[in-house]
């Protein structure tokens, strides 16, 4: 995960305060939020401790378990005007494919959509599950060209093609050539 120049402002400390909040807002413990995401009691807590550095899939699979939207894990308090330069910002890298998300704006409260900036290398394939219900995902593609949308029916996106599909279904983000990236808005209904 990319480092920002404040200790208490890292990605893991930020993730770390998220999951508490969450997962006490809930009302659940660490055994039922780990057995809802399918992951270890153990590394749950590391995460809430600020210890652990996790995979894009287990955030994924920890915001489901909370019921809440994937930039409440990455976004602290943001000022009213706000700039984010290239290579900048919350970087969160999938585990089994050359793909980074890059949280660029949140959901503020009454408003129910994150804007993500997707960097992929191909050779593996981004495979996503289900997100929680009525999410719809929303991919602009800015460079390079991708295989993207629902695994079973994806489609071969070139620079300005536009897709939108379910969230709430398995998923896949493909880059099919070297420095793809694309523009990613997550939209929750």
């Amino acid at each position: 995960m990319a480092q920002r120049d404040s200790p208490a402002q890292t990605p893991q400390a930020v993730i770390a305060a998220a999951l508490r909040r969450e997962r006490t807002r809930a009302g659940l413990s660490l055994t039922e939020v780990a057995n809802r995401a399918g992951i270890a009691k153990s590394t749950l807590s590391q995460l809430e401790s600020g210890t652990g550095n996790p995979s894009l899939e287990t955030l994924w699979a920890l915001c489901v378990a909370l019921d809440m939207p994937f930039s409440g894990l990455l976004d602290p308090p943001r000022p009213t005007v706000q700039v984010i330069r290239a290579g900048e910002g919350p970087v969160v890298a999938a585990a089994e494919s050359d793909y980074r998300a890059t949280l660029l704006a949140a959901s503020p409260p009454n408003s129910r959509r994150d804007l993500f900036r997707i960097t992929a290398e191909p050779g593996h394939a981004r495979r996503s599950e289900p997100h929680i219900p009525g999410v719809v995902e929303h991919v602009l593609l800015a460079s390079g060209r991708a295989k993207v949308g629902l695994i079973d029916e994806p489609v071969d996106l070139s620079p300005g093609d536009y897709i939108s599909y379910p969230g709430d279904l398995p998923h896949v983000f493909e880059a099919l050539e070297p420095a793809t990236w694309a523009t990613l808005v997550i939209e929750y209904t």
